[in-house]
C-alpha cells in the first residue's frame, strides 16, 4: 500500500492520515512564524522524537479513552507542547531539591552521562499515561513499578531511600503537577479556574497512587499544604548543583539546540516558586535571564503550539476517540 505523502508524521515513524482537518484548528495566540517555518519545525521535532524507541499504537482501539479521556482537564493541560517542555524542565529542577529523591537518580541512573535519555523516558511516560489507550498506559505504569522496586540504597547523609516510598512518590508527583499547571497558565491559557486546577490534581493523583503512593494531594489547597510541610526536608547541595548544571547543558531534541536549551531551561526556571529559587541561590542576573527567556517563549509559544499540533500524540488520541483536537484549547466561559 502506498501512503499519502502529505499525511502527518507520527512519533513511531508511521504516517496514515487522520480524518481531522487541519483547517479547522483555531489554536490560541498569534503566530510569529510563517506556515512553512511551522511545518519545518514540526517535521524536525517529530523526526527526532520518533527515534526515542518503540511506541504504543495511539490510534487503536478506536474509542478507547485511556486513563483520562477527552473530557478530562488532564488532556487539556498536557496538550500544549511548549508549556509541557518548560513545565517538565521546571519539575526536574524542583525535584532535585529533595536529597532522597535525588539519591535514587544519582545512584541508579546514567542521568549525568545521558541526560537526554532520561528526559525522553520522562516525556514518554507522561505521554503514554495521558494519551495512550488503557492497556499500554497501564503497561507503562507497571514497567516503572518494576524499575522502582530495584531503586534502593543509602543517601549521602546516611538515610535509607526507596523509589517505592510513598512520600517520595508524592513529592515527585506534586512537583510535576504544580509545574505543568503553572507552565500552562503562563505560556498557554492564563489563569486556570480554581475548580479546574483542583480537578486536574484530582485526576492526575491516579498515577502516583498506581505507582504505590497513598494520601496524594487532590486539590490546590492540599498541594500547597504538602509543599509547606516538605520544605524542611529540602536542600541545595553539591549533588543538586551538579545535576542542575548537567540539566542546564543538555542538548534538547529541538532545532537550534543551544538556543532551544536556553529558551526552555530559562522559561522553566522562571516558573519555580520563590522559596525554591531562594534555596537554589539563583542570582538576580540568572532570574533576569529567566524572565527574558519566559518572555521569548510567550512570543514563540503560539507558533510552536501550532507546529506541534498535527501528528502529535494528543492529536492522535483525539482522532482515536472522535474528538475535535481544537476542543482541548477551549474552556467554558
Amino acid at each position: 500500500m502506498v501512503m499519502n505523502a502529505r499525511a502527518p508524521l507520527k512519533l513511531d515513524g508511521r504516517n496514515p492520515a487522520h480524518p481531522a482537518g487541519r483547517a479547522r484548528l483555531q489554536l490560541p495566540g498569534v503566530k510569529v512564524l510563517p506556515p512553512p517555518a511551522r511545518r519545518w519545525l514540526r517535521r524536525q521535532v517529530l523526526a527526532v522524537l520518533s527515534h526515542s524507541g518503540p511506541a504504543p499504537d495511539y490510534d487503536a482501539p478506536r474509542g478507547d479513552p485511556g486513563l483520562f479521556g477527552p473530557d478530562s482537564v488532564t488532556w487539556k493541560i498536557h496538550a500544549d507542547f511548549p508549556a509541557m517542555m518548560a513545565g517538565g524542565l521546571a519539575a526536574l529542577m524542583l525535584q532535585t531539591l529533595h536529597p532522597l529523591a535525588l539519591a535514587g537518580v544519582w545512584d541508579h541512573s546514567d542521568f549525568r552521562h545521558d541526560t537526554l535519555k532520561r528526559l525522553r523516558n520522562t516525556i514518554a511516560f507522561v505521554a503514554r499515561t495521558t494519551y495512550a489507550p488503557r492497556a499500554p498506559a497501564e503497561a507503562a505504569i507497571q514497567r516503572v513499578r518494576r524499575i522502582h522496586s530495584g531503586v534502593t540504597g543509602v543517601a549521602a547523609d546516611g538515610r535509607a531511600y526507596s523509589a517505592d516510598d510513598s512520600h517520595l512518590l508524592t513529592w515527585v508527583h506534586c512537583a510535576e503537577a504544580w509545574c505543568f499547571l503553572r507552565a500552562y497558565e503562563v505560556y498557554c491559557h492564563g489563569p486556570v479556574p480554581r475548580a479546574a486546577r483542583d480537578r486536574y490534581l484530582d485526576e492526575t493523583a491516579l498515577i502516583p497512587e498506581a505507582l504505590g503512593a497513598s494520601g496524594v494531594p487532590r486539590s490546590q489547597a492540599q498541594v500547597d499544604a504538602f509543599f509547606d510541610g516538605i520544605r524542611a526536608e529540602l536542600a541545595f547541595d553539591a549533588r543538586t548543583r551538579e545535576v542542575l548544571g548537567v540539566l542546564g547543558a543538555v542538548s534538547l531534541p529541538l532545532p537550534f539546540a543551544g538556543v532551544s536549551r536556553e529558551l526552555f531551561f530559562g522559561a522553566g526556571a522562571a516558573l519555580l516558586p520563590a522559596w525554591a529559587l531562594e534555596l537554589m541561590g539563583r542570582t538576580r542576573a540568572a532570574r533576569l535571564r529567566d524572565r527574558v527567556a519566559a518572555g521569548a517563549l510567550k512570543v514563540m509559544a503560539p507558533s510552536i503550539r501550532d507546529a506541534m499540533a498535527e501528528g502529535g500524540l494528543a492529536w492522535r488520541a483525539c482522532a482515536r476517540t472522535g474528538t475535535d483536537y481544537a476542543e482541548l484549547f477551549r474552556w467554558p466561559a
